[in-house]
């Protein structure tokens, strides 16, 4: 808790805060999240043991990927934002994954049939057909998407109700772009998790890290926003939203008579 602190002081600490990687050590104390309860990380190393070759997409500074106990013989690992690459590859070369930086949406630059595992935690956007193509016959996909309405408490507090991107999250739309790309949903759970942002030094690091929740946001732009919001919370107590998950198991299928 922060709560002795001034707006200005908790703000200007905030924006000094390093935003590269998915190190989130940074809320501790100041933010909470609970966690779904199917354990992304543990079910990722537990397939990842089991294949010849496997792909993390949008690894970010390789902090969920370089939890797995046992890499695949090939391990391969993409990034588009050059610090968080740089973070991937340092923490990842040791051991013998390779991480390539790849301009943001764009083709994934391996072969066709690459790859028994794809994997990837939180991607921004899902290229279900790049995903289908680079999977060998009978492989699979496994990820914990971003569900709709994430954060959609904070959203609306700051730019209101977003029913068209809420939609593109939706299981049954991420569903059906699976299938239209050739790919079997073998699993999808959804879950909404309690968020609490206990001083405003939180929610505007929470906004400048994960920059989709609000596109356009400057701590210039909404500050008297955020000065409200931190008598409310100075007042009220914690700020609380909800954070939505999905995981997803796709499979490619297998040639008949295969």
């Amino acid at each position: 808790m922060n709560s002795s602190r001034s707006f200005e002081e908790l703000v200007a600490e905030a924006e000094s805060a390093p935003l590269d990687g998915w190190d989130f050590s940074w809320f501790d104390g100041r933010a909470t999240e609970e966690r779904p309860s199917w354990g992304y990380q543990r079910l990722m190393s537990s397939r990842l043991a089991k294949v010849s070759a496997a792909l993390d997409i949008q690894t970010g500074g390789g902090e969920v990927l370089a939890g797995a106990q046992r890499f695949p013989p090939t391990m391969a690992a993409v990034e588009s934002w050059p610090p968080n690459a740089a973070l991937a590859t340092k923490r990842l070369h040791p051991r013998g994954v390779v991480v390539v930086a790849t301009p943001a949406e764009s083709p994934l630059p391996f072969a066709d049939e690459a790859f028994d595992l794809v994997t990837s935690r939180h991607p921004n956007t899902v290229w279900w057909n790049e995903i289908a193509r680079v999977l060998r016959p009978g492989g699979s996909y496994l990820a914990q998407h971003i569900g709709p309405a994430t954060v959609s408490e904070l959203v609306e507090y700051f730019i209101g109700p977003q029913p068209d991107a809420w939609a593109r999250r939706h299981p049954d739309h991420e569903r059906a772009q699976a299938h239209a790309a050739g790919l079997q949903i073998v699993d999808m759970r959804s879950v909404r998790l309690r968020q609490e942002f206990f001083d405003i030094g939180a929610v505007v690091h929470f906004l400048r890290k994960v920059i989709w929740t609000v596109p356009d946001f400057t701590v210039e732009r909404y500050r008297e926003r955020l000065r409200e919001l931190h008598e409310r919370i100075q007042h009220e107590g914690p700020f609380v939203a909800h954070a939505a998950r999905v995981l997803v198991e796709a499979r490619k299928p297998s040639p008949l008579g295969a």
